[in-house]
């Protein structure tokens, strides 16, 4: 018998997209199915970005230099400037999507055995990608009844190794929906400058922080060597099927070795890159507006899951996730419950598991992750989905 790799077998399903067969066998068995397992906004993307693709008139769409346009990176320039940021053209790769800065940064500083300090919880394509370039997640327990608040730098420490090359940071995090104190960011820089680590500090979420003030970690300029800032236009722009994303760091042998990876997939593609140049045109009110919707959607959730019995979270500060316990002793087989077995008045819910947002066995086996991008009826309607639910399958 032919074997497929042991590293291709080790990597799991996404938690957030696994159950989707069941989704679309309910949808179209006629039931509604709301979906809060997945970050996908249902705020209409800006205009200019549909603009800028019409108006692409070329006889060829021919490849790209492989690091990206001109035309993008001068676009993220101005952006970061704009945040003060002090990143240039030359500090920029463009990449398709996160994910795919996210597997350049891992292949660059990462061999086989090599790992990378995440916090626990974290969103799972972190161990996926990491596994992908024979390197591991070593993971550093959050809690709930801590609010989620990374621990001190002694515990942190623990988790340190000579294979430890880098620490990676979620900010605003996905799924807890914290962000980092400035105490916080303290704490990781002084490990990382002990330690000799990168930080990988993925900020693609840091326009929709609601109860706290967001800092860059580009603002500690004695680790601009070692800063990795993994960028997106997916949720910035609720472009998240636009995949086009960058690396931005000072650190030169990054960009130019994460260029031989761009070159061997050859280039992201052109049209999309000028579609999302054009996004970083939009307006302000543009962000300001999906800001204050979801921090009002945050608000509907964490009401909403205050009158569920038995749960337990903490309010988001920032991103739009919320990861939650439940009265149940598995999360993945109520989710597939819920899709298989019940509705409510022909509605029903599509959770995430959180399971695979940890790397420690046993954690998150009774909690879910739940996005509240979507529209405040939805949300609602949902939350009232979730308790008669529970009361039904705990019976």
């Amino acid at each position: 018998m032919i074997n497929l790799s042991n590293k291709v077998l080790s990597i799991n399903e996404s938690p957030i997209r696994k159950l989707a067969p069941l989704a679309r066998a309910a949808a179209e068995a006629g039931k509604r199915v709301i979906p809060l397992n997945i970050g996908q906004p249902d705020i209409y993307t800006p205009k200019e970005y549909y603009k800028a693709i019409r108006d692409v008139d070329s006889e060829v769409i021919a490849y790209t230099d492989s690091n990206g346009i001109d035309e993008l990176k001068s676009a993220f320039t101005r952006y970061y400037a704009k945040m003060d940021m002090p990143f240039t053209e030359d500090d920029i790769l463009i990449t398709a999507g996160g994910s795919e800065a996210l597997l350049f940064s891992y292949a660059c500083i990462c061999d086989q055995g090599d790992e990378i300090l995440a916090f626990e919880p974290f969103y799972p394509n972190y161990n996926s990608l990491a596994k992908l370039v024979g390197a591991k997640i070593s993971a550093v327990t959050c809690h709930v009844e801590e609010g989620f608040r990374i621990p001190d730098k002694a515990e942190i420490l623990k988790k340190i190794t000579p294979k430890t090359k880098a620490i990676m940071v979620t900010n605003p995090n996905n799924p807890t929906g914290t962000v980092l104190t400035k105490e916080e960011m303290d704490t990781i820089v002084d490990i990382a400058l002990e330690k000799d680590l990168f930080i990988i500090s993925d900020e693609v979420y840091r326009e929709y922080v609601y109860s706290q003030t967001w800092l860059p970690f580009s603002g500690y300029g004695q680790i601009l060597d070692r800063l990795i800032v993994i960028d997106s236009v997916s949720k910035r722009y609720s472009g998240c099927g636009i995949r086009i994303g960058c690396i931005a760091t000072k650190n030169h042998d990054i960009i130019a070795n994460s260029l031989k990876l761009a070159q061997a997939r050859l280039s992201v593609p052109l049209v999309e890159q000028i579609g999302a140049a054009a996004l970083f045109n939009t307006a302000d009110d543009y962000i300001r507006y999906c800001h204050d919707e979801y921090e009002k959607r945050r608000d509907i959730l964490y009401e909403g899951m205050k009158a569920i019995p038995g749960a337990g979270f903490i309010r988001p500060c920032g991103a739009f996730y919320l990861i939650a316990s439940l009265p149940v002793e598995n999360s993945e087989d109520f989710a597939r419950w819920l899709l298989t077995d019940y509705d409510l008045d022909g509605d029903t819910v599509s959770l995430c598991p959180a399971k695979d947002f940890y790397a420690t066995p046993g954690l998150g086996l009774n909690e879910v992750r739940i996005s509240y991008c979507l529209k405040g009826e939805d949300l609602s309607r949902a939350l009232h989905v979730i308790p008669c639910a529970l009361e039904k399958y705990n019976k």
